[in-house]
C-alpha cells in the first residue's frame, strides 16, 4: 500500500513536472528573443513547416530516440516505447499550454519580453525540480544525453553542452536555410542555458529534501 501511494505521488509529480515544462517552454516562445537548447529544434521545426510545436516536439523526439538506437547499436524496446509515450504527451502539453496562452499580449515592449523570459526560467527551473525528483524514465534529449555521456565516458554536464550545442546549431541551420533568419535562436536561448541550470541547482539544494521527504514518507 505504501509502495503504491509513493509510485502515485511519483507519477503526479513526473506529470506535472512535464506541464509546466512545457508551459516554461511557451512563455519562452512568448518572449520572442530565442527558446531554450531543448525546445529549438521543435520550434525550429514548427518555424519552417505547416506543423504545430506539439507535433514537431513529437518528431524531434523521436528523433532523439533514433539517434540513442544509432550510438548504442541497439534497440532497446521498453525503453524506446516508454520515450516514444512521453514525447507524446509532452507535445500534447506543448500545443495545449500555447493554447491556454494565445490570449496573453504580445512581447512588443522590454519589460513584457523581460517578464516573459523570467517567468520561462522559473517555470522551467521548477518542472525540472519535480521532473528529477519523482526519478521515473527521462525524455528523449536527456537520454539521449545520458547515452552520449557513458558512451564516450564524458562527465554528464559535457555531454549536456555537447547535446544542446548540436541542438542549437541544427536549430539555427534550418532556420537560416528556410527562413533566412535565427528564428529559434537567440539571447534567450543563451540566457536560458546559463540561467535555468543556476536556478535549479538553487531549488535542489533549498527544496528538493523536502520535495523527496514528501514523495517517500510512506516507505
Amino acid at each position: 500500500m505504501n509502495h503504491t501511494i509513493t509510485i502515485t505521488k511519483r507519477i503526479s509529480i513526473y506529470i506535472i513536472g512535464l506541464f509546466l515544462l512545457s508551459l516554461g517552454a511557451t512563455f519562452s516562445i512568448l518572449a520572442g528573443i530565442g527558446v531554450s537548447p531543448v525546445t529549438s529544434l521543435p520550434y525550429a521545426l514548427a518555424l519552417t513547416t505547416p506543423l504545430s510545436v506539439g507535433i514537431t516536439t513529437v518528431f524531434a523526439n523521436f528523433a532523439f530516440i533514433i539517434l540513442q538506437a544509432i550510438i548504442l547499436k541497439e534497440i532497446r524496446w521498453k525503453n524506446f516505447f516508454i520515450q516514444l509515450i512521453i514525447s507524446f504527451l509532452f507535445g500534447f502539453f506543448m500545443d495545449f499550454t500555447i493554447w491556454l496562452t494565445k490570449g496573453l499580449p504580445e512581447a512588443t515592449s522590454i519589460v513584457l519580453i523581460i517578464v516573459y523570459l523570467a517567468i520561462s526560467l522559473i517555470i522551467i527551473a521548477l518542472a525540472l525540480l519535480l521532473y528529477f525528483t519523482a526519478n521515473l524514465p527521462t525524455m528523449p534529449y536527456d537520454s539521449l544525453t545520458y547515452v552520449i555521456a557513458n558512451t564516450w565516458k564524458m562527465p554528464f554536464s559535457k555531454a549536456k553542452i555537447t547535446s544542446d550545442m548540436l541542438n542549437v546549431v541544427l536549430s539555427l541551420v534550418i532556420c537560416l536555410l528556410f527562413i533566412q533568419s535565427f528564428g529559434a535562436i537567440g539571447i534567450g536561448t543563451f540566457i536560458a542555458a546559463y540561467g535555468i541550470g543556476k536556478i535549479v541547482g538553487v531549488l535542489l539544494h533549498k527544496l528538493q529534501p523536502s520535495l523527496k521527504q514528501w514523495v517517500y514518507k510512506n516507505n
